[in-house]
């Protein structure tokens, strides 16, 4: 048995530390770097976001006084590495090495994250990671770091500490310290709200894990609801007690379940099922019995997202569908016999959004750099909806939320800058040539803006608070007039019918229909209205409406002819003040903290990224019998540089082993080398041992490509390594056997393409990859070895099958 439990072990472990993988070598030299260096912060960012750096230095020293008591009380520095190339809105923090990434673009959709400053948001969600990774070193995860370095810490935290409870914990501490976070965003309970609507009420195993056929809302709502119920119920040291005696391994097997018991006198499945009532008991009876979830009732598993409808010619829906079973495609819908009319699947995305009008469907994809795997486009497409036919107009573009003109003739996009700033700019939507940037006068973030009236665009808009409103903004002068006051309820997703502007907001703990006419506020009301989550994208055309509903079942698009009861709403009573879903103990924290923090005056350096480069994070085993082998591994700060100094063992040949590999990836193309020196290698030559020791050296360059574009992921790598290979016999067979030392080169191509794939397909319906290379020996001997290797796969019999050969 132990030789099956330690090859599983190290192959856990290595997937731990490779789990989190970020691009290696992905920003261009060109890119130059600028520090902030602290006592407990070093935050390296690039130039022209120095004001984002003073703010999350800021916040960070801020809550290190505020809440990290919260989860214990040790602190060690950490690296924040600032990505402002990329379109993604994400972060993470890491062990091996021990590290934070932000990815400062902010995304448009407020209602998933929040629409509070995208930095600000990072540093509060990801630092609280920092402080728990600071405060699980302790016990037997100690004892793993001291054994194995930092990922032997993350080795022992992923088994000790469950990620609901870090990304729960974290959502929670989002809230407590801003005005805003996700735990008072509506639509972040709307998964768990869609469940218990359509009285589906899945195992805890269910919930935890997820499913491929039915929804299951992620580990973030979750691990908040767990972790706010246990403050709100047993106080705010409750979770530093159960996770510092959980990380410890105080109780070996299942040591959370363990800590919970001890802390809370309960067991661990009598407190989750507490938590999930209590937040049940939030939700108003009468939201659990909309017409929607009896939709979602009637399904037996996940149907169909339904996004984004939008009215066509001829009684007609443009919309996107998506499954598990296929990768989202645009569709026709006919409104009178139901027909509906696949037109063709998206082109790669970071979402759904599009806009329609004159037969035409733009919107915005996503492409890479072909080389920097940090730096990424949002470009713009425009489609025939009646051919499918389409074509890309813009090239190494960040825009967001393009809408069309009625003409379609011209195209309004947001575009978002490096320093994190948006514009409204207005496109032909032949060429892709700007005609007009909006002047942005009051620094506002932008999101889906749409054509109005003739010089008008209408958009909901963030301000530096984080504040939202709806606002009209004059094309060429970019004049504004607020149609709602700023407030932190979060706005989205606005339409245009004449002089009516459609647009869902959070309002009263719910995502809600409203319209503006004239100046004037209305809270609409349908008969399909849900009540349970939310409704969104609301369009309206000869009066008729549709608009999609959040169910468990997926969003279901709501069509009706019946005009909307409408309620007028007072300007000064729009704000309707964010919920906290019964967590109480939010009240008490300091929500306010954002607004408090003042932009530290600390010392702004060059960062010389040349410089540093060895990182030696951990050591790491590993085993594949016959092999052992044993790693001290590396990786600088900014990931360009990466290497490991390892000796090895084979039980079969007992030689020995010892070397050091490096890459580095900062200049475009990749460069590699390596050195190892074999002790004691013997085979059998004519019946007698013969045995030698063996010296090799390598040194190489490669150039990864991505050459992804429209529906297909496509990577090509070239390269080449030269090798010195030299023997050193010894006994009988030292001198009678050729022992010069030769070089080799070893040449190689690999290419990859695959089509986007749905959940449930395991392998892509069409993909190609090849390998082929050549070793040619260059000195001394003659000599060749020619190796290609190919898989192709093809539809199987049904969506989800494949048919794969290899050769």
């Amino acid at each position: 048995m132990l030789s099956v439990r330690i090859p599983l072990l190290f192959i856990f472990m290595l997937w731990i530390f490779e789990a989190k993988a970020q691009p290696f070598g992905g920003n261009p030299p060109s890119l130059k770097w600028k520090q902030i260096n602290t006592d407990t912060v070093r935050i390296l960012f690039p130039e022209g976001m120095e004001k984002q750096a003073q703010e999350v230095a800021a916040i960070v020293q801020r809550l290190n006084r505020i809440t990290l008591p919260t989860i214990g009380y040790r602190l060690h520095k950490i690296d924040i590495v600032f990505q402002n190339q990329t379109t993604i809105s994400n972060g993470y923090v890491q062990l091996a090495p021990f590290r934070s990434e932000f990815e400062l673009t902010a995304d448009q959709n407020s209602f998933e994250l929040g629409s509070l400053p995208w930095e600000k948001t990072l540093a509060i969600h990801e630092y609280r990671h920092v402080q728990q990774y600071n405060n699980f070193r302790i016990g037997l995860s100690k004892a793993f770091y001291y054994a194995f370095g930092e990922g032997g810490q993350a080795l022992a935290n992923s088994l000790s500490v469950p990620n609901w409870f870090f990304e729960g914990d974290a959502v929670y501490q989002e809230t407590l310290v801003s005005t805003q976070g996700r735990g008072r965003l509506p639509f972040f309970f709307n998964g768990y709200h869609s469940l218990w609507a359509a009285d589906k009420n899945y195992s805890w195993m269910k919930l935890r894990n997820g499913s491929l056929r039915d929804y299951v809302p992620d580990h973030y709502p979750l691990g908040y609801m767990l972790v706010a119920y246990g403050r709100e119920k047993y106080g705010e040291d409750f979770w530093r007690s159960v996770s510092y005696d959980a990380a410890a391994f105080k109780g070996l097997f299942y040591p959370l379940q363990h800590a919970v018991l001890r802390n809370a006198g309960i067991s661990y499945r009598q407190f989750r099922e507490d938590a999930f009532n209590y937040f049940r008991q939030q939700t108003k009876k009468e939201r659990e019995a909309d017409m929607p979830a009896s939709y979602a009732r009637g399904q037996l598993h996940f149907s169909a997202d339904e996004e984004f409808p939008q009215f066509a010619s001829g009684g007609k829906l443009i919309l996107m569908r998506s499954s598990y079973r296929n990768i989202p495609f645009f569709m026709a819908h006919n409104l009178q016999n139901g027909e509906e009319r696949k037109i063709k699947s998206r082109s790669v995305s970071l979402n759904n959004y599009f806009s329609f009008r004159n037969n035409k469907i733009v919107y915005a994809a996503f492409e890479p750099d072909i080389r920097w795997g940090w730096r990424d486009y949002g470009v713009i497409r425009v489609m025939d909806a009646r051919t499918g036919k389409e074509r890309r107009i813009t090239k190494k573009t960040k825009y967001f939320s393009p809408d069309i003109s009625a003409d379609g003739l011209h195209i309004a996009a947001v575009l978002v800058k490096p320093d994190g700033s948006s514009e409204l700019q207005i496109l032909n939507s032949k060429t892709g040539e700007i005609e007009q940037v909006i002047p942005n006068k009051e620094q506002l973030f932008f999101t889906y803006p749409k054509f109005y009236k003739e010089g008008q665009l209408v958009a909901a808009v963030r301000n530096q608070k984080g504040e939202m409103a709806l606002g009209l903004f004059g094309i060429r002068d970019g004049a504004a007039n607020y149609l709602t006051p700023f407030t932190m309820n979060v706005i989205g997703f606005p339409s245009v019918n004449q002089d009516t502007i459609y647009f869902t907001a959070s309002r009263e703990g719910r995502d809600q229909l409203f319209c503006s006419v004239q100046g004037q506020l209305f809270q609409l009301g349908f008969p399909l209205t849900n009540l349970s989550t939310g409704d969104y994208q609301l369009q309206a055309s000869g009066g008729k409406y549709v608009w999609t509903s959040f169910t468990a079942a997926g969003y279901k698009m709501n069509i009706i002819e019946a005009g909307p009861v409408t309620a007028p709403i007072p300007a000064d009573q729009w704000d309707g003040g964010m919920g906290i879903a019964g967590i109480h103990t939010l009240e008490k924290g300091p929500a306010g903290l954002l607004d408090k923090i003042d932009s530290a005056d600390l010392h702004i350096s060059r960062y010389q990224s040349t410089l540093k480069l060895f990182n030696f994070h951990s050591w790491r085993p590993y085993v594949n019998d016959p092999d052992y082998s044993f790693s001290l591994v590396s990786q600088n700060i900014l990931n360009t540089m990466q290497s490991d100094l390892f000796v090895g063992y084979n039980r079969n040949e007992r030689f020995k082993q010892t070397g050091v590999d490096a890459v580095y990836g900062a200049f475009f193309p990749v460069i590699d080398a390596g050195f190892n020196y074999t002790f004691d290698r013997n085979a059998l030559l004519r019946n007698q041992k013969v045995y030698w020791n063996e010296l090799q050296a390598k040194a190489g360059l490669s150039v990864p490509l991505s050459l992804s574009r429209g529906r297909w992921f496509t990577n090509l790598q070239t390269g080449s390594d030269i090798v010195y290979n030299q023997a050193y016999f010894s006994g009988l067979f030292k001198d009678s056997i050729f022992g010069r030392g030769f070089v080799y080169i070893n040449p190689y191509i690999i290419f990859e393409n695959q089509s986007q794939q749905a959940r449930q397909q395991i392998n892509p319906r069409f993909a190609q990859t090849f390998k082929i290379s050549y070793s040619h020996a260059v000195s001394v001997l003659e000599a060749n070895q020619f190796l290609a290797t190919s898989y192709l796969y093809f539809p199987g019999l049904a969506a989800v099958h494949s048919f794969v050969l290899g050769a």
